[in-house]
């Protein structure tokens, strides 16, 4: 699994983990509801913020009906069409992006919002339900991005099949994130450890899609499990009207997941297993070694009620406990006293 980079952001194992604040629709066609989510983005230390293009006629059929989870009388349709971002925004966003130091990404569920991204995004984002629609795959293959795509309600000969068309059009740079199409997803349903099921199945780097409520116990555990990438949707507050408010986070929850992240990432460490600088002092004073527990005069042989394997605090520490047997019966060649650590030099 090769690292590689959005923008100039390299990622991968090594490297932090990228995080995406999915602001969705969550600007309720308002530009500076937009531009604030990015200020929250960029203030909680997300490395990107995504929008997602779409139009209604591009998206769903007429008269598609009523979705029951969203709780809304209009049709889905209805709904979708009045989540619209108006194309003229991009540019501006991506500006505002760049100014604020976040990467801009929007997810293009049709060819059309796609060329209006082209040339404003570093990689795209394909949602899952857009991940088994191939020829749109096979269209942005074309554009020479990487290509982050969700798996939710797939199987994973689906996500095979998906991944064989874009490494079959030159697709090389790919992340495959878990993602559970549950809004909000319990706990006990996101299914984290597909994030290592991806990674080892498709030899790709993988990642997190949340939309459970919390936000920290799926993100960071994806990350303990080798996630190079997490999304989590953000709103500016959960009472707003809108379909993806609801169970998105707060700012403060934001930055709360952020922060785990990092640390998580910190706790990880490098998997290699040294002695540490913060472990210097009691590397000296706490590993126990062979001291002796009374005066010793030199030509006496040493026994069990001579020496003892105790912690040598701030003494000179004595030889390692793995030559006790070898200290036994030897006789000492000077003095020792009462708490002194054996040498071999005191040993005959």
């Amino acid at each position: 699994m090769a690292e590689f980079s959005i923008g100039d952001r390299p990622f991968g194992p090594g490297e932090p983990t990228f995080i995406i604040a999915e602001a969705g629709s969550n600007h309720n066609g308002d530009l500076d509801n937009a531009k604030a989510l990015i200020d929250v983005a960029a203030d909680a230390g997300a490395d990107a913020v995504k929008f997602q293009t779409f139009r209604a006629e591009d998206l769903y059929v007429e008269n598609s009906g009523a979705v029951e989870y969203l709780d809304d009388d209009r049709s889905i349709y209805e709904i979708i069409e009045s989540m619209e971002m108006p194309y003229e925004w991009i540019p501006e966003l991506h500006d505002y992006c760049r100014n604020q130091g976040v990467y801009f990404m929007s997810t293009p569920f049709d060819e059309r919002s796609a060329a209006e991204l082209a040339d404003y995004v570093p990689a795209w984002k394909v949602a899952s339900y857009t991940s088994s629609h191939h020829p749109f795959l096979r269209h942005l293959a074309g554009t020479d991005k990487p290509v982050l795509m969700s798996t939710g309600a797939h199987e994973i000969d689906e996500v095979q099949e998906s991944v064989d068309v874009l490494k079959a059009e030159g697709v090389t740079e790919l992340v495959l994130l878990q993602c559970v199409a549950s809004y909000p997803t319990p706990i006990s349903e996101i299914n984290v450890r597909v994030v290592e099921t991806l990674a080892n199945e498709f030899g790709v780097l993988s990642g997190l899609s949340d939309h459970t409520l919390d936000p920290t116990i799926a993100p960071t555990t994806a990350v303990a499990l080798g996630a190079s990438v997490i999304e989590k949707h953000v709103t500016l507050d959960s009472s707003m009207d809108g379909p993806d408010h609801e169970f998105a986070l707060e700012p403060d929850e934001l930055e709360t997941m952020v922060t785990a992240i990092r640390d998580t990432e910190a706790a990880l460490g490098t998997g290699e297993k040294t002695v540490l600088e913060v472990e210097a002092e009691l590397y000296q004073k706490a590993r126990r070694a062979i001291h002796t527990t009374c005066d010793i005069a030199a030509g006496e042989t040493i026994t069990e009620d001579d020496v003892k394997i105790l912690r040598p605090g701030d003494r000179e520490c004595g030889l390692e406990p793995k030559f006790y047997e070898d200290v036994l019966g030897r006789t000492a060649s000077s003095n020792l006293s009462r708490g002194q650590g054996v040498q071999w030099d005191d040993l005959e």
